[in-house]
């Protein structure tokens, strides 16, 4: 079976998930623009999280991949590394002074130091890279399944989680940030995101961002959702997507 019928398969599963959901108990909230921002749209948006108030983005694809440092007024990078076209990056986030990046079918993950954003590691890393966030104490990581790995700072597994929503394993988890002491990530294919608690592996809440980015603003690169930034400073959340030509500010609402 291919790659893409597997998607496909995974897709049809996550859409009737969702559909049942309507009726279950997990709470469905759908979003609401604050404030909308540039974003380049040659960004293929793979992490996307907040340190010491400024936003930082790694990009994917084999030849476009790099690390950002990004101005959110004009969605210009203040600062960029970019990487050999080997690789393809995935998952940041910075926990304990270090910046964590993962990559996609590399085996590595790489570490750089946080405040001067120099080199320090490289990582054998034994799965595919998909998200990456941190509650603080470990790094927490998805691989496009329904699992989500806790590591330490040495990527040492400390424990998994088989996320499920109204029983069933939940695949295709993509991005990930940690927001209010929950796992939110992107179902990839998809214009939900979910909220997860970290101890059970639950969905209990599913965020509906259907129309987020207008027809208007899409063309043929346009990809899918993917990029959740929490800033802790203000509790403010941020969404955009792969090759989008936004950055939304964005606040939950109750779905009806």
């Amino acid at each position: 079976m291919s790659k893409f019928v597997k998607i496909f398969i995974c897709c049809l599963v996550i859409m009737f998930s969702f559909t049942f959901c309507a009726g279950s108990k997990v709470h469905q909230y759908k979003v609401q623009v604050v404030k909308e921002y540039p974003h380049d749209p040659a960004s293929y948006t793979q992490g996307l999280f907040f340190y010491d108030g400024e936003m930082y983005e790694t990009t994917g694809q084999y030849g476009e991949s790099t690390l950002r440092k990004v101005d959110i007024a004009t969605g210009k990078a203040l600062k960029q590394f970019n990487f050999d076209r080997k690789y393809f990056l995935e998952g940041s986030v910075v926990l304990n002074g270090n910046l964590y990046i993962l990559t996609w079918t590399n085996k590595v993950a790489f570490v750089y130091d946080a405040a001067t954003l120099q080199y320090k590691a490289t990582y054998s890393y034994p799965r595919e890279g998909w998200g990456l966030t941190t509650d603080g104490k470990s790094l927490i990581a998805s691989d496009g399944s329904s699992r989500i790995y806790f590591l330490d700072e040495n990527f040492k597994q400390q424990k998994v989680l088989t996320v499920k929503m109204n029983g069933r394993s939940l695949n295709m988890l993509n991005e990930l940030e940690y927001v209010d002491g929950k796992i939110w990530a992107n179902v990839y294919m998809t214009d939900m995101i979910v909220i997860i608690n970290p101890s059970s592996g639950i969905v209990e809440g599913a965020i509906d961002c259907t129309g987020m980015l207008p027809q208007s603003l899409r063309d043929d690169k346009t990809d899918v959702l993917n990029g959740i930034a929490y800033n802790p400073a203000d509790g403010k959340i941020y969404l955009t997507g792969k090759y989008w030509k936004r950055l939304y500010e964005v606040k939950l609402a109750d779905k009806k």
